[in-house]
């Protein structure tokens, strides 16, 4: 199975030349004090590294051999105890966490390239961290001071980790009819009991302790989930010197025997009359829940993107190696009997599907970070405003469009290995079950859809689209005198506007029609993400421009050539699902139940 190489060129490029980092960080208090370019581009060179080295060498033998269940003990994978030691004396666990209390402090801009090299190497394996991480922005957001201090600095380390509760067995989407309860006690904690369904590491033995963030309702809670609250649980309760030892009341039930991430645990978890302590205040647990949905959407949107650059390295390695007839154009390899499949047009248009493809996640996954870090460190009341509503507009994109690419594109690697995709010793059909999941958890990619359509664009007349419109059109204007830009500005106005009118469409047919969100929103989501990595993909290429003589190894010209086949062969796919999107709900509602 070909190794995983970090791609760090076209980290850097993202960075620096396309999203001036440098700039960004100046201009944010809460940042600059922390990191500078120097260190972030240290901090890309460490994670590649240990990617690659430490965590891609154990993805395979982790999937065979996968968690074990025992009496309520879970045992991972030979190898993830030694890795996870490994990984947190780096201080990797806390590298986006609030330096007040040992965290890093570095931008999600720079964290979401760190998650896409782990993501890459090893899925599995960063779901544990990715999970702690989740945790402890919800803690430091919303948490009182007393719980800060007693928790976070060992979560942060990596010590402790951290685990989101929150489906049950009844209930997924629709929240609001969670069962567990919260009970209050004369001391000032709660005890809590339910049940918890699908919870990413809820057990495991990589961390002295397990810190569970659990949404539960009172006793006079009000119906729906406006009565919904979250309680610190933790597996071992903590005393005052901030040292775990007595057990909870908390235990695992089972694991689930999965498709894929099988070397992530995935737990039943039982809370009996567990010990807990509210999380910010009584009936806002899901507003503090989403304090950290936005990070985790994205997160689960550069899994997409992993699983596929991943994919898309053992598929170029394979293709330059492989010989099989000869190519259209005449024998490239005349002294031997076949060519590689390289040079046959079908594979270099699955490639080049993955690689531009790759590339678009990679920048959209970098321009929506940015947002985060502006909603979060800007002193500009504006700035800040302006942000928010793009980060709450971006994010569902981020994590249906990446995650559904992602899937497409590792079924491309794997034809590309034709019958050596479909065995298990070339490890494409592990990427194709591992990022499966990615599609459905932190919300399924329909409920994204229906997120987009309904909540960020229909119910407020399209307020934040306007947003996100007014940025690309100003940026096209700004490019239209410019004769070299021609050859996308104009097709990115043109899709831009389309996207327009549909998105006018959609708001004006909701008013008369109760399903016309419903019916659109997919196709919507796609079309809103094509047209999104047209515009960053551009801002690529204008970077990628300014060095037409200082192109050593190509990376630019190739930059361009990417970016030119995306908006060639790529873009066109919005005119249907404009289509699609202008036909309405009628035909998709007309059948009946016994017409199925």
């Amino acid at each position: 199975m070909p190794a995983y190489n970090a791609p760090l060129q076209d980290m850097r490029f993202l960075l620096n030349e396309v999203f001036d980092l440098k700039g960004m960080l100046s201009s944010l208090d809460g940042l600059k004090d922390h990191v500078d370019t120097d260190t972030a581009d240290a901090i890309l060179e460490e994670a590649a590294k240990i990617s690659n080295s430490l965590l891609a060498p154990i993805n395979r033998s982790g999937d065979e051999e996968g968690c074990l269940w025992n009496d309520g003990v879970v045992t991972t994978p030979s190898g993830f105890k030694e890795a996870y030691k490994t990984f947190i004396e780096g201080g990797w666990c806390g590298l986006g966490g609030n330096p007040e209390f040992g965290g890093m402090g570095m931008p999600k801009i720079l964290g979401a390239l760190v998650e896409e090299m782990i993501q890459s190497a090893n899925i599995s394996f960063g779901l544990y961290p990715m999970l702690t991480a989740g945790a402890c922005l919800a803690l430091d957001a919303h948490a009182s001071e007393e719980l800060k201090e007693k928790y976070l600095p060992n979560m942060y380390s990596g010590v402790w980790s951290g685990s989101m509760c929150l489906t049950e067995p009844h209930c997924g989407t629709d929240l609001g009819i969670i069962r567990t309860k919260a009970v209050p006690q004369a001391d000032g904690s709660y005890t809590v009991s339910g049940t918890k369904i699908f919870i990413t590491g809820g057990e495991h033995d990589l961390s002295d302790n397990i810190i569970h963030l659990v949404l539960a309702k009172l006793p006079d809670a009000p119906a729906g989930s406006r009565g919904i609250s979250l309680f610190l649980v933790p597996k071992l309760l903590v005393d005052d010197k901030g040292v775990s030892g007595e057990k909870n009341n908390v235990s695992c039930g089972s694991i689930e025997h999965k498709m894929g991430i099988k070397a992530s645990a995935t737990c039943v978890m039982n809370f009996d009359g567990a010990k807990g302590w509210l999380v910010g205040d009584v009936n806002k647990g899901l507003a503090a829940m989403f304090t950290m949905m936005n990070y985790e959407r994205l997160a689960v949107g550069v899994q997409g993107l992993a699983a596929a650059e991943q994919s898309y390295q053992n598929a170029v390695a394979y293709a330059l190696d492989r010989t099989q007839g000869r190519s259209p154009q005449g024998a490239q390899n005349p002294d031997k009997a076949a060519d590689p499949i390289f040079v046959h047009p079908d594979v270099r248009r699955m490639l080049m599907n993955m690689k531009a493809m790759n590339e678009g996640s990679r920048a959209f996954s970098v321009y929506s970070a940015r947002f985060l870090d502006l909603s979060k460190y800007s002193q500009n009341e504006s700035e800040r405003q302006h942000a928010e509503a793009m980060v709450a507009l971006l994010t569902p994109v981020c994590k249906a469009f990446l995650t559904d690419r992602g899937l497409e594109s590792t079924v491309t690697g794997q034809q590309i290995f034709g019958g050596h995709g479909y065995v298990r010793e070339w490890g494409q059909e592990q990427l194709v079950r591992d990022v499966r999941i990615a599609q459905i958890y932190e919300g399924t990619n329909g409920i994204q859809a229906l997120d987009l359509m309904g909540r960020k664009i229909v119910s407020n007349d399209g307020r934040f689209f306007e947003l996100f419109a007014n940025e690309v059109a100003d940026f096209v204007e700004g490019h239209r005198q410019d004769s070299s830009l021609q050859e996308f500005m104009e097709p990115l106005s043109a899709a831009l506007s389309r996207l327009c009118d549909v998105t006018e469409h959609v708001i004006k047919s909701a008013k008369d029609d109760p399903s016309a969100v419903g019916a659109a929103s997919v196709e919507y989501l796609d079309l809103f993400g094509y047209t999104a990595f047209a515009y960053v993909l551009a801002r690529s290429a204008i970077a990628a421009q300014a060095h037409k003589g200082d192109d050593s190894n190509g990376f630019y010209d190739g930059k361009l050539k990417t970016v030119r086949y995306f908006y060639n062969r790529l873009l066109p796919r919005t005119l249907s699902l404009a289509e699609a999107v202008r036909s309405g709900s009628e035909d998709m509602m007309a059948i009946t139940a016994e017409q199925l």
